[in-house]
């Protein structure tokens, strides 16, 4: 009997749905996503393929194949060609987009803004912009609470990281990223014509990048002002430690990038935690179970004081709530990586340049690592359950190197909101009531339409 151990199959052997000629699964992929890579994974296995308009693609739902790929063995992946096609022409070269050694100096320049201290320092601030927007809020009244989400975090964002109150420019800027969004779902067979071909949604699309490129260029303008006249520190904040850094030969960072790093910012530290808040408010008014006992928490814990940074580390509930609704409905769904080279997978051969497809959807969603997994139970999050989970079997925010650099800021923010939001006001569904029946995937996971619920006050 050899010891060489066994060769990698060849990729075309690894299990998948055959789908149409040409079109592969485009229809299918297109027709419901999340239906799709569930049934993948739930008949091929956790290392599974299939071809959309003849492109291969491997679909990862495999914790540890998850683990080689973003943590042990990540130097060996990119982000990749499928993801810059979405991203690039908007965000340019920001931190989600670029990679090796200029990824790494651009992440060492935005981390002190994500710092213990430094996150502590923006809580009271959360929490004052959260009571200012919902004391415009009347009772009984309906509201669609995803847009109310997306302009709160926004406000946060700007003021956090840029140190800008950007309440004027909030519809402008907003009204740009959301199409951003939109567009990068595709759906549309016009998106199958070549780039050169000026699209209706491409069209859209380059308005909404040049509007977003215009007020960017007036937001750094002012800072860089700011900075000139020393009416602020160049710590202060991101935008101005990116306008005053300076490389190993002197030289500052060209405007073109500062503007890629604060689109990227305003983007990726807004949408996401918009997302969790609407879901997790749409998921409570659902549960009125599990909205009794966190508001019983929060009346135990805070009495009539506002959620501050020390105080909402105690709301061990409410964490779990948090915890629990990224889970069932992750506002990033998936993730996309490339290998440099071709690297073994589940026992086949995958080429260099085949796009990966991680679905924290499925995998967060998986009756291995989870017990009746389309449930909403916030209590399952025990120390038992933490202790035996795979690393990879939850991964909200990525893992290994290129987690996100604002996930403490993101937790922060949403528990603070939610906190703030719920001892004021009740959240009754309106429309639509099954939320996961209208979801797509675009970049994050997004609602279809709006989120109506209505408002009653306490």
């Amino acid at each position: 009997m050899s010891d060489t151990p066994d060769r990698p199959r060849p990729s075309e052997a690894a299990p998948g749905p055959d789908g149409l000629p040409v079109l592969g699964s485009f229809l299918e992929t297109r027709r419901d996503f999340f239906a799709f890579r569930d049934r993948v994974a739930a008949e091929y296995g956790g290392v599974a393929r299939y071809r959309v308009l003849g492109q291969e693609v491997f679909l990862l739902t495999d914790p540890d194949a998850i683990q080689r790929v973003l943590v042990t063995e990540n130097e060996r992946y990119v982000k990749g060609e499928l993801f810059q096609q979405q991203l690039r022409p908007v965000l340019g070269n920001g931190l989600l987009n670029s990679e090796g050694d200029f990824w790494r100096r651009q992440r060492h320049l935005i981390q002190p803004a994500f710092t213990p201290d430094r996150i502590a320092g923006y809580a009271d601030m959360m929490v004052e912009t959260a009571e200012r927007t919902s004391a415009r809020w009347d009772d009984g009244e309906v509201r669609d609470v995803h847009r109310d989400m997306m302009g709160l975090t926004l406000d946060i964002v700007a003021r956090a990281l840029m140190g800008v109150d950007i309440r004027d420019r909030t519809p402008a800027i907003g009204g740009a990223l959301d199409t951003v969004m939109e567009q990068s779902a595709g759906g549309s067979l016009l998106d199958l014509l070549p780039p050169s071909v000026p699209t209706p949604g491409r069209e859209k699309l380059r308005e909404a990048t040049a509007s977003l490129d215009r007020i960017v260029d007036e937001l750094v303008d002012e800072k860089r002002r700011a900075l000139r006249e020393g009416e602020t520190e160049p710590d202060a904040d991101v935008v101005s430690a990116l306008l005053t850094a300076e490389d190993d030969d002197g030289e500052r960072m060209a405007a073109e990038q500062v503007r890629d790093e604060v689109k990227t910012l305003l983007l990726a530290g807004h949408e996401t935690t918009a997302l969790s808040l609407t879901f997790t408010l749409h998921l409570l008014a659902q549960h009125p179970e599990v909205e009794r006992r966190l508001l019983d928490e929060l009346e135990a814990e805070l009495g009539g004081a506002a959620a501050g940074f020390d105080t909402v580390r105690d709301l061990d509930y409410l964490d779990r709530v948090v915890t629990e609704s990224m889970r069932l409905l992750p506002p990033v769904h998936g993730i996309l990586r490339e290998p440099t080279e071709a690297v073994d997978l589940g026992g086949y051969r995958v080429p260099e340049g085949t796009p990966l497809a991680i679905s924290q959807w499925v995998v967060h969603r998986d009756p291995a690592h989870y017990d009746d997994p389309l449930a909403f139970r916030p209590e399952r999050w025990t120390d038992d359950l933490e202790a035996d989970l795979h690393p990879l079997a939850y991964f909200p925010f990525s893992s290994g190197p290129r987690r996100c650099v604002g996930d403490r800021f993101a937790l922060l923010e949403a528990k603070l909101i939610l906190a703030t939001l719920l001892r004021r006001f009740a959240f009754e569904v309106v429309d639509p009531v099954n939320l996961e029946a209208n979801l797509e995937a675009s970049i994050t996971t997004r609602p279809t339409r709006p989120v109506r619920m209505r408002l009653h006050e306490r």
